[in-house]
Protein backbone atom coordinates (compact mmCIF):
# COMPACT_ATOMS: atom_id res chain seq x y z
CA UNK A 1 0.00 0.00 0.00
CA UNK A 2 1.41 3.35 -1.08
CA UNK A 3 -1.03 5.64 0.74
CA UNK A 4 -3.31 5.37 3.73
CA UNK A 5 -6.74 7.01 3.76
CA UNK A 6 -8.32 8.42 6.90
CA UNK A 7 -11.40 10.54 7.56
CA UNK A 8 -11.63 13.84 9.38
CA UNK A 9 -14.94 13.93 11.23
CA UNK A 10 -18.02 12.16 9.89
CA UNK A 11 -18.45 14.36 6.81
CA UNK A 12 -17.32 11.77 4.29
CA UNK A 13 -19.06 8.89 6.09
CA UNK A 14 -22.38 10.78 6.18
CA UNK A 15 -22.10 11.55 2.47
CA UNK A 16 -21.07 7.99 1.60
CA UNK A 17 -23.91 6.40 3.58
CA UNK A 18 -26.45 8.46 1.64
CA UNK A 19 -25.36 6.96 -1.69
CA UNK A 20 -26.64 4.12 -3.84
CA UNK A 21 -24.74 0.78 -3.57
CA UNK A 22 -23.34 1.02 -7.12
CA UNK A 23 -21.98 4.51 -6.49
CA UNK A 24 -20.38 3.27 -3.23
CA UNK A 25 -18.68 0.48 -5.19
CA UNK A 26 -17.27 3.01 -7.67
CA UNK A 27 -16.03 5.25 -4.84
CA UNK A 28 -14.36 2.25 -3.18
CA UNK A 29 -12.65 1.44 -6.48
CA UNK A 30 -11.28 4.99 -6.83
CA UNK A 31 -10.13 5.09 -3.18
CA UNK A 32 -8.33 1.74 -3.63
CA UNK A 33 -6.64 3.17 -6.73
CA UNK A 34 -5.47 6.20 -4.71
CA UNK A 35 -4.13 3.89 -2.00
CA UNK A 36 -2.22 1.63 -4.37
CA UNK A 37 -1.12 3.51 -7.49
CA UNK A 38 2.04 5.65 -7.29
CA UNK A 39 0.87 8.20 -9.88
CA UNK A 40 -2.89 8.54 -9.66
CA UNK A 41 -4.39 9.80 -12.96
CA UNK A 42 -5.73 13.36 -12.76
CA UNK A 43 -9.07 11.91 -13.90
CA UNK A 44 -9.41 10.50 -10.34
CA UNK A 45 -7.43 12.92 -8.16
CA UNK A 46 -6.67 16.55 -8.92
CA UNK A 47 -5.46 19.63 -7.05
CA UNK A 48 -7.95 22.48 -6.63
CA UNK A 49 -6.43 25.60 -8.09
CA UNK A 50 -6.62 28.60 -5.80
CA UNK A 51 -7.11 26.39 -2.73
CA UNK A 52 -3.67 25.53 -1.42
CA UNK A 53 -3.18 21.91 -0.46
CA UNK A 54 -6.75 20.92 -1.32
CA UNK A 55 -7.46 18.07 -3.74
CA UNK A 56 -10.61 16.52 -5.09
CA UNK A 57 -11.26 12.83 -5.62
CA UNK A 58 -13.29 12.54 -8.81
CA UNK A 59 -15.84 9.78 -9.24
CA UNK A 60 -18.17 9.41 -12.19
CA UNK A 61 -20.94 6.89 -12.27
CA UNK A 62 -23.37 6.76 -15.19
CA UNK A 63 -24.01 10.45 -15.88
CA UNK A 64 -23.49 11.55 -12.27
CA UNK A 65 -20.38 13.24 -10.96
CA UNK A 66 -19.28 12.98 -7.34
CA UNK A 67 -16.49 14.90 -5.64
CA UNK A 68 -14.74 14.24 -2.35
CA UNK A 69 -12.34 16.84 -1.01
CA UNK A 70 -9.13 15.74 0.62
CA UNK A 71 -5.57 16.74 1.42
CA UNK A 72 -2.28 14.99 1.93
CA UNK A 73 -0.60 14.79 5.30
CA UNK A 74 3.04 13.72 5.50
CA UNK A 75 2.89 12.69 1.85
CA UNK A 76 1.42 9.21 2.27
CA UNK A 77 -1.70 9.92 4.25
CA UNK A 78 -4.84 11.08 2.46
CA UNK A 79 -7.37 12.82 4.70
CA UNK A 80 -10.94 12.81 3.35
CA UNK A 81 -13.32 15.67 4.10
CA UNK A 82 -16.74 16.48 2.63
CA UNK A 83 -18.23 14.94 -0.48
CA UNK A 84 -21.09 15.97 -2.72
CA UNK A 85 -22.79 15.23 -6.01
CA UNK A 86 -21.78 17.78 -8.61
CA UNK A 87 -24.70 19.17 -10.56
CA UNK A 88 -23.08 22.11 -12.37
CA UNK A 89 -19.83 22.82 -14.23
CA UNK A 90 -18.48 24.92 -11.40
CA UNK A 91 -17.70 23.43 -8.02
CA UNK A 92 -19.98 25.09 -5.44
CA UNK A 93 -18.08 27.74 -3.49
CA UNK A 94 -19.70 26.70 -0.20
CA UNK A 95 -18.39 23.13 -0.64
CA UNK A 96 -14.87 24.46 -1.32
CA UNK A 97 -15.02 26.78 1.69
CA UNK A 98 -16.27 23.93 3.87
CA UNK A 99 -13.39 21.73 2.67
CA UNK A 100 -10.81 24.44 3.44
CA UNK A 101 -12.35 24.97 6.88
CA UNK A 102 -12.15 21.20 7.55
CA UNK A 103 -8.57 21.04 6.29
CA UNK A 104 -7.52 23.90 8.59
CA UNK A 105 -9.40 22.29 11.49
CA UNK A 106 -7.67 18.94 10.85
CA UNK A 107 -4.17 20.44 10.95
CA UNK A 108 -5.02 22.61 13.95
CA UNK A 109 -6.27 19.58 15.92
CA UNK A 110 -3.28 17.55 14.80
CA UNK A 111 -0.91 20.24 16.04
CA UNK A 112 -2.23 19.99 19.61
Amino acid sequence: MIRQIIFHGDYFIDFYQSLDAKVKTKIQYVLELIKQVERVPVKFLAPMSGYEGLYEVRVEYQSNIYRIFCCFDEGRLVVLFNGFQKKTQKTPKEELEKAMRLKNEYFKLKGK
